[in-house]
């Protein structure tokens, strides 16, 4: 059962020519299981496959081999994750730009070996540990160590990450555009956050004359956004790092701590970072703020939202990390840390414009049990909302903090 067409895609890891399907999931992913592990096959294996569920774009199974004998340790090790894209995505994700991003991320040490590629996905190593709820992340101990781990990502890898055929650059966003849209020009040409956004606008459903009308408004606010905020003065190369920028709770694994403690003795929790599809060149205040709107999950929940003191802590820890990582000096993290504060402030609004537009096209194209077109415009409300703060419409209006605001700007 085990024979089928393989091939060399690049020389870390191999293409599988086959497919998961959703609609025969324990078949599609023993066959994909047994091409890459011929050996688990026949007398003494037992393999089971473990559903997650707290994603909201993907599939992602755990599959592991039950042999006899073996400890949970010895079995997790061998562990292998099978991630299944969700439909339509290449609409948002680059596949070559991801897969090339693992790759780069393994060989730093900051990602679990990348196995192989599928038609549909990628298998990779397990990483042992605990995928953060949404409440996890507003403990102490774990947002220390996202912090740090988040400052060693930003400082280590190469600001461009990692190239690709397909990547999302000028020449491409003009090639897709329509008479209605112009383009934005940001500072640096190339893949980043912004260029994804604008590939992401370009790609909304305008069907009806609504549709047409606010993907034009969604447009004139990309680029009132990028006029404001594309000024390259943040850290790392021309203002931007290799962001995650998709940091959400179950993407957060703590990590078995060395003492087998549940908090570890320096008050830190080892993390990693897992699912690398959104990779890209951004502001590091973009990807921690993206972070942070991540304390409220799924639901939003804005009471869960950092105070000011725990964002200086936040960052306090980030810019130490940063700081030991690129090896500056101690005195430079202050003013690190003072700056990157601000900049967190101003780029608060901006991941509920980023993923109220990715959602808007989930709408269209996910087959996944989740309400995305709700989603989106409690999304887009949080730019809006950060909107009226950064003008001053709202208090001229004389209304009240929405509840967002109102938190992030409380100082306990």
């Amino acid at each position: 059962m085990g024979s089928t067409e393989t091939q060399m895609a690049a020389p870390e890891f191999r293409y599988i020519s086959l497919s998961y399907s959703h609609a025969d999931s324990q078949a599609s992913a023993l066959r994909l299981i047994l091409t890459l592990n011929p050996d688990w096959e026949g007398p003494g294996n037992n393999i089971e496959f473990v559903r997650f569920t707290d994603g909201i774009t993907n599939t992602l199974l755990k599959i592991i081999n039950l042999k006899p004998g073996l400890t949970e340790e010895q079995i997790d090790n061998e562990a292998v994750l099978m991630r299944a894209y969700g439909n339509g995505t290449e609409v948002l994700i680059d596949r070559e730009r991801e897969t090339k991003s693992h790759a780069l991320l393994a060989s730093r040490g900051l990602a679990p070996p990348l196995l192989a590629r599928f038609k549909n996905g990628l298998l990779y190593r397990f990483i042992r540990g605990k995928p953060c709820g949404h409440q996890d992340l507003v403990s102490p101990p774990i947002w220390r160590g996202v912090a740090r781990r988040l400052a060693q990502w930003h400082a280590v890898l190469p600001s461009s990450g990692a190239a690709s055929a397909k990547d999302t650059s000028g020449a491409e966003i003009a090639a897709s555009q329509d008479d209605e849209i112009t383009v934005i020009k940001p500072r640096r040409a190339g893949p980043s956050m912004w260029a994804v956004l604008q590939k992401w606008v370009l790609a909304l459903p305008v069907t009806t004359p609504e549709q047409r009308a606010r993907r034009l408004s969604l447009q004139a606010e990309l680029q009132w956004v990028l006029d404001i905020l594309d000024d390259g003065k943040g850290v790392g190369e021309d203002g931007l790092v290799f962001s995650h920028c998709d940091l959400l709770c179950a993407n957060v694994i703590v990590l078995p701590s060395e003492n087998g403690l549940p908090t570890p003795e320096d008050g830190i929790a080892p993390v990693n970072f897992i699912d690398y599809e959104y990779a890209v060149p951004a502001p590091a205040a973009f990807d921690i703020s993206n972070h942070l709107a991540e304390w409220g999950g799924y639901d939003c929940d804005y009471n869960m939202m950092p105070t000011k003191s725990v964002r200086r802590q936040f960052l306090t820890e980030y810019t130490k990390s940063y700081c030991e990582q690129r090896g500056l000096d101690a005195s430079s993290q202050a003013e690190i840390a003072d700056r990157l504060y601000e900049d967190v402030d101003r780029f608060r609004g901006i991941p509920g414009l980023y993923w109220g537009v990715w959602a808007l096209i989930q709408a269209q194209i996910s087959q996944i049990d989740f309400d995305y077109a709700s989603y989106a415009e409690i999304r887009l409300g949080e730019y809006y909302a950060w909107k009226r703060e950064a003008n001053g419409s709202r208090k001229q209006a004389g209304e009240e903090m929405p509840l967002r605001e109102s938190r992030w700007a409380s100082e306990e």
